[in-house]
């Protein structure tokens, strides 16, 4: 096919949609002009655990503009919950407000609908809740373990016989790694107009899969799907926390149902730690097993968890265990506490950011045990075969990731011994760690209408498909210029609307790769059939507009359709990876520096160079952020967070950062799909953190093995035996 220069996939161009940004003319969920809009406030409740016994809103309806003062005692039925702790996905419904029960501290307990945002959060602060309190609610972790359960049966997994591969090993780590609840705080708070007219509602709402979203609120309501319409044309982020549909959403559609008006509901940054999802406290347990020449002979791993009182969800922590290293001997094994918290749910990298940690540390550990250089390590133990699947990776470049990594880092220019790298007072450390990431790809439809004018023509895709930040807008842009051979810039991007063609959504690392074959699929399609309709040669080169002009119209649709191939079934999917990083730590006070870090990717096609850097220097400041502050919080006595602010809740800024340098290893990977991409969003944060911590230890011979690392830890922290 022939391309134009203008419109080649792999091309850093800039955002098409980033003067809109710029601009203030994109418009999210809570800026849409929607006529005669009202305003909706959540209130909170105040216990972890017990009913609602009193309700007192006499003070609160006498203030100006209140419209409607919402608790179970009059809220819409909804469809409830069923069974024992049901698992949560992306499509679940989310009732609310359907019983005095409560649950955890910051459920949602009522609703307060006024004219102004002002006048309804004035008002929700004077409803008055009476309770009575369960004091048995389990908001400790440590002493909630005994209560611990196998959540489904596909949590545990077991190859060969882990007993046999420990006993055969000449060296063995065990050791325990904890990571804390995390919340996702994406830069655009969650909100959601939304308005009833003839049955139907339309909900703008920001949300990464905007078909799940609809299938929710018609599930939760119990109306049929074609009434009800989600529109997220962008989305300041979202991190995993927007991938289901969280009940504001439901609250501002009840309401709007109930008073006949079109509502706002505007999740505030301390609803964020309560109402929004979060990452879960993980505390796993590894053991590693190797032959003195670094032959792996044993991985076991074993999480624990905690989910809430009402629906399960479990952190996949174990999965890279099963399928990074060539190990013939494996335990993974997960557990879950029933908590009165709020239901976690997926936090970019579900499994993978956390997992790694403990992982790549183990194995960083044994490295050391062994007096084994830790890439060397990583490398005798790596695999061509998925045996978690047992089938081939279709591509898998994890050793090529490592040595071009350590060249460009500078590897060998780490000292082996802890704590003799010095600068004045500064000790100096080098770290590194392997990577993986499924890449998923997924059915997915799309809409493409081509528009003749003179001799120009102008294409709009169209598809439900989300941009969340990511640059989805100037991928699809991308791939539909090169698909139909015109400029970038002819063409038009319509996202993120529930009547536009289905795909998955963004998240999970599906996206760019299922929105891009989607597109493919309909390019193709219009072009094979205006050269069938004229018995034009398949393999003829004719441009768009000279097969308008054949077919003497002017416009032209055609949807196409795109899902992995049988092929594709025969394969394990990945992109791979590897972390180095550079610390300087103060010997005097523990304070640290990152100094340096060097990520190599593997990910198939990058479609645009600037979009796929962003992601993966996200990725980055993400994983360092768990080193460096990131913690939730939970008060032992009453169960709320105490975490509720960006004052409590530290992320890093500019200043925590280092000078990265960022690799893309050209992959070519036409098994995972035709256009052979694969994603990079979550591959970019997973195992950062194991990067850090493991230069930590060559800085200062302290092994971290609990997450953040802060600086009175690290002083704290006792030198490792034989260093």
């Amino acid at each position: 096919m022939k391309k134009s220069n203008k419109s080649e996939v792999g091309e850093a161009i800039d955002r098409v949609e980033g003067h809109l940004k710029v601009m203030g003319k994109a418009t999210y969920a809570s800026e849409f002009n929607v006529p005669n809009k009202v305003y909706g406030q959540a209130i909170n409740s105040t216990i972890a655990k017990g009913e609602i016994i009193s309700i007192d809103v006499s003070e609160a309806e006498k203030q100006k503009g209140v419209l409607k003062i919402i608790t179970y005692k009059n809220a819409e039925k909804l469809k409830t919950l069923e069974g024992k702790l049901p698992e949560i996905t992306t499509d679940s419904i989310a009732p609310v407000l359907q019983s005095n029960k409560v649950n955890y501290y910051g459920e949602y307990v009522g609703f307060v609908v006024a004219e102004t945002f002002e006048q309804a959060q004035h008002a929700a602060r004077l409803v008055k809740f009476k309770y009575k309190e369960d004091k048995n609610a389990i908001i400790n972790f440590e002493k909630s373990k005994s209560q611990a359960f196998l959540p489904n049966e596909d949590s545990d997994y077991e190859r060969g016989s882990i007993e046999k591969g420990l006993l055969q090993a000449d060296k063995i780590v065990e050791q325990t790694y904890v990571t804390p609840i995390e919340h996702h705080h994406p830069m655009e708070l969650h909100a959601t107009i939304a308005s009833w007219d003839n049955g139907g509602v339309l909900v703008y709402a920001s949300q990464q899969i905007v078909d799940d979203a609809a299938i929710s609120i018609s599930a939760t309501f119990q109306i049929p799907k074609k009434n009800v319409r989600v529109i997220s044309s962008f989305v300041g982020g979202g991190f995993g926390s927007k991938l289901n549909l969280e009940r504001h959403v439901i609250l501002a559609v009840m309401a709007s149902k109930m008073i006949g008006k079109p509502v706002q509901a505007t999740v505030t940054r301390t609803q964020m730690f309560t109402n929004t999802g979060m990452r879960q406290k993980n505390e796993q347990t590894m053991k590693v097993g190797a032959k003195k020449d670094g032959t792996l002979t044993a991985l076991y791993h074993d999480t624990l968890s905690h989910t809430s009182a009402t629906q399960t969800y479990q952190e996949q922590c174990g999965l890279v265990t099963k399928m990074l290293y060539n190990t013939p001997n494996n335990k993974v094994l997960h557990r879950l506490i029933s908590m009165n918290l709020q239901t976690p749910f997926s936090m970019r990298a579900p499994g993978e950011a956390t997992g790694s940690f403990a992982l790549e540390s183990a194995m960083d550990e044994m490295a050391w045990q062994l007096k084994m250089d830790p890439i060397e390590f990583r490398i005798k133990n790596d695999t061509q075969k998925d045996l978690l699947e047992d089938r081939p990776f279709s591509s898998r470049l994890l050793t090529e990731c490592l040595r071009i990594g350590a060249d460009k880092f500078g590897w060998k220019n780490r000292k082996e011994q802890p704590r003799t790298n010095q600068n004045g007072n500064w000790l100096i450390g080098y770290g590194v760690s392997a990577a993986s990431r499924n890449a998923p790809y997924q059915k997915t439809f799309a809409k493409v209408i081509l528009d003749l004018k003179e001799d120009t023509v102008k294409a709009t895709i169209q598809m439900d498909a989300t941009d969340i930040g990511t640059g989805s807008y100037t991928i699809i842009a991308q791939t539909a210029a090169q698909y139909l051979d015109i400029p970038v810039e002819y063409v038009f991007v319509e996202l993120g609307d529930s009547d536009f063609p289905v795909t998955p959504g963004s998240g999970g690392s599906w996206g760019a790769a299922s929105y891009c074959n989607g597109v493919r699929a309909a390019c193709e399609s219009a072009i094979t059939t205006l050269k069938n309709n004229r018995n034009i040669n398949q393999d003829e080169e004719v441009s768009v507009a000279d097969l308008l002009r054949r077919n003497q119209i002017t416009t032209f649709e055609a949807e196409g359709m795109a899902e992995p191939s049988a092929e594709f079934e025969k394969y394990s999917i990945y992109s791979f990876g590897a972390n180095f990083t550079e610390v300087w730590v103060d010997k005097d006070t523990g304070m640290y520096k990152i100094k340096r870090m060097v990520n190599v990717a593997s990910a198939g096609k990058i479609l645009n160079p600037k979009t796929a850097y962003g992601q993966i220097i996200g990725g980055l400041t993400m994983g360092a952020g768990m080193v460096i502050a990131e913690k939730t919080e939970v008060e032992p006595n009453f169960g709320n967070f105490i975490t509720r602010s960006f004052a409590d809740y530290h992320v890093p800024v500019n200043l925590d950062m280092a000078n990265t340098d960022v690799i893309f290893l050209p992959e070519e990977d036409e098994i995972a799909n035709k256009t052979g991409i694969k994603g990079v969003g979550e591959l970019g944060i997973t195992s950062v953190a194991a990067s850090i911590t493991n230069a930590l230890f060559n800085a200062t011979g302290k092994r971290m093995r609990e997450l953040p690392v802060t600086p009175d830890k690290l002083m704290m922290a006792k030198v490792e035996a034989g260093i």
